[in-house]
């Protein structure tokens, strides 16, 4: 039975897909050899108007606009990992926020198009999901002053990001300070609801500690940018049992596109954010083994999945 949301507009709500079906990102072993070229022409297949970047896009912009362009696909969103708990790496980030956005800013061009880049990040100090080591009893727990360098260091990119018309969206991700129900409460506290604006990722939510559900409620007017993902229970269940890594984990299927996994909330999610007025990228994300699940059949069932939900 579908759940008709008809306040999440075509207009002003744009459906996008990342690469990791086709590819991991995180871990480059997790791959079968497809193109960039055949990616996004997948993308655009199975009906997508926008994907985030991957490592395997070309790294000039033109060059990327162009291929993008041929296919009607926009960027959703550039990536950066900060590292605002380490204090010598500052600086660092700052610069590597301050590239990103001119990159996308070229790979844009000066097209007069609402489909505009968000800015996502996430804190990677002493993340262990990319080492070989178990995920859930390794997370960093940040102190007092990793939480004031955290939201500080969030409030600075932000107000860089709006003053290129950007919106920066924090990212709660697996195996980092930011992954538990607390922790995501902790940052949205902290830091300043103008500047920072939360990234929706019910699967990394959940699978982290927190309930996406609740999290919709309570921020449904900062969640600027959405990841669209499902889990399986039993993968899920697995990780904590044999203490696996985050990588491990992927390899086991612990994520799958909505619809084809554990997580029954999606409909009440898409009408929270309905209620609000929610604009911007719907993106849909899936960290498979392209070995093992044909990426443009899992594009094409996310795609229909929405088309039930939204009606569109």
């Amino acid at each position: 039975m579908s759940f008709m949301i008809p306040k999440l507009s075509p207009d002003k709500v744009w459906l996008g897909i990342t690469p990791t079906l086709w590819w991991n990102d995180d871990f480059l072993n997790i791959d079968i050899g497809i193109p960039f070229e055949q990616c996004v022409s997948e993308m655009a297949l199975a009906g997508y108007v926008g994907c985030s970047i991957g490592h395997k896009y070309p790294t000039d912009p033109q060059t990327l606009k162009a291929a993008l362009d041929l296919r009607g696909l926009r960027v959703s969103e550039p990536w950066v990992s900060t590292y605002f708990t380490i204090e010598s790496m500052k600086a660092q980030t700052i610069q590597k926020v301050r590239q990103q956005l001119a990159f996308i800013k070229q790979v844009e061009g000066h097209e007069n198009d609402l489909r505009r880049a968000d800015l996502v990040v996430a804190e990677f100090g002493g993340a262990v999901n990319p080492l070989p080591v178990a995920l859930y009893p390794n997370v960093p727990t940040f102190n007092d002053r990793q939480w004031d360098e955290l939201a500080a260091g969030l409030n600075e990119i932000g107000r860089i990001a709006r003053e290129e018309g950007r919106r920066l969206c924090y990212h709660p991700h697996m195996g980092t300070g930011v992954m538990r129900q607390a922790a995501v409460e902790r940052l949205m506290a902290a830091t300043d609801p103008d500047l920072v604006f939360l990234l929706l990722d019910t699967a990394h939510l959940y699978c982290g500690g927190a309930d996406p559900l609740e999290i919709t409620r309570k921020y449904a007017t900062r969640i600027k940018h959405i990841h669209l993902k499902d889990f399986r229970e039993g993968v899920l269940t697995e990780m904590h049992a044999k203490g696996m890594s985050f990588e491990q984990g992927i390899e086991a299927g612990i994520f799958t596109v909505p619809g084809d996994g554990s997580y029954k909330h999606f409909p009440e999610i898409l009408s929270i954010l309905g209620e609000v007025g929610f604009e911007g990228w719907l993106v849909i994300e899936a960290e498979q083994d392209p070995a093992k699940a044909n990426p443009l059949q899992y594009a094409r069932m996310a795609r229909a999945y929405l088309r039930e939900q939204l009606g569109w």
